[in-house]
């Protein structure tokens, strides 16, 4: 039975991700369901028909409380929030729970859109639209109706479906990444701008650790400027080609260490918006 709980974990730490947009908050979340589970005696854990589904639903209604006191500390939090970038695949010689976690991660620009949603309605939306709980489960993660739920995780997804980028095939967002890079790479400030969408936007999360823009960047003789700028003040710095949620990106390493994971949304023609995260503490999966 033990390993066959700890066999759901990385499907719980995938779920309590897309809920909570950090890998440290997931992995508490999930470790706090775990504890609640070991605290029920013999009876009431033989009571338990699924295990792995009791575990989901505990899972979520902690990410429920959790995505309440999230929205507190983010008004407190210094610059940009953006959430954690994860890597979208794992060599065989990962680790196996680490390998689906990977493989199962999101984009940036979905869980920022997932960000706007109420706590409620992102929960419904991850355990129905991702896991495929019932409304009848979800029903007792958020303690509502079924009937209530599904017009939950109704509104949540038509949220979702308007978010920019979507729907971009990913050879098409490779080819414009890759052509960013170019531009970059080159210095040339109209070859960057041209690449851009004029009303694209930088947003950079150092948490308060690390230097970055405070406030987002807007448009593309801005944002050209200032990654320009950025890269005169960075001459030893190197870019990686890597992938993660948002498909193709930027690595970014100073003195062999990872500096920063550059995310990218494009609309097809060019690239809308560009998340860079600096926050070391948002960057363990990709040292």
């Amino acid at each position: 039975m033990e390993s066959t709980l700890l066999a759901e974990r990385p499907t719980l730490v995938a779920a309590a991700l897309r809920m909570l947009g950090t890998r440290a908050d997931a992995e508490d979340a999930v470790q706090e369901a775990y504890t609640r589970w070991l605290r029920l005696d013999d009876a009431e854990r033989d009571a338990i028909r699924s295990p792995g589904a009791w575990l989901m639903r505990v899972t979520g209604r902690i990410c429920l409380d959790m995505l309440g006191s999230a929205r507190a500390r983010r008004e407190r939090y210094v610059g940009e929030w953006l959430p954690e970038p994860v890597p979208a695949y794992a060599s065989p010689a990962d680790d196996p729970s680490e390998a689906v976690e990977r493989a199962d991660s999101v984009s940036t620009a979905l869980l920022l859109v997932l960000e706007t949603l109420t706590p409620a309605e992102r929960v419904a939306f991850v355990l129905h639209d991702v896991f495929a709980l019932s409304f009848a489960e979800i029903a007792e993660v958020v303690g509502r109706t079924p009937a209530a739920c599904r017009q939950l995780a109704t509104s949540a997804r038509r949220h979702v479906g308007q978010r920019r980028g979507a729907g971009v095939p990913p050879e098409r967002h490779s080819a414009l990444v890759a052509a960013f890079a170019e531009a970059a790479g080159s210095g040339s400030l109209e070859a960057l701008v041209g690449i851009l969408d004029p009303d694209v936007v930088l947003r950079s999360d150092g948490g308060g650790i690390v230097s970055a823009a405070r406030r987002p960047v807007r448009g593309a003789d801005d944002v050209a400027r200032f990654l320009l700028g950025l890269a005169r003040k960075l001459p030893a710095a190197t870019y990686e080609h890597v992938v993660h949620g948002d498909g193709d990106g930027l690595l970014i390493r100073l003195d062999g260490e990872v500096s920063a994971v550059v995310s990218f949304a494009t609309d097809g023609d060019r690239v809308t918006d560009i998340w860079m995260m600096r926050n070391p503490e948002k960057l363990g999966s990709w040292r």
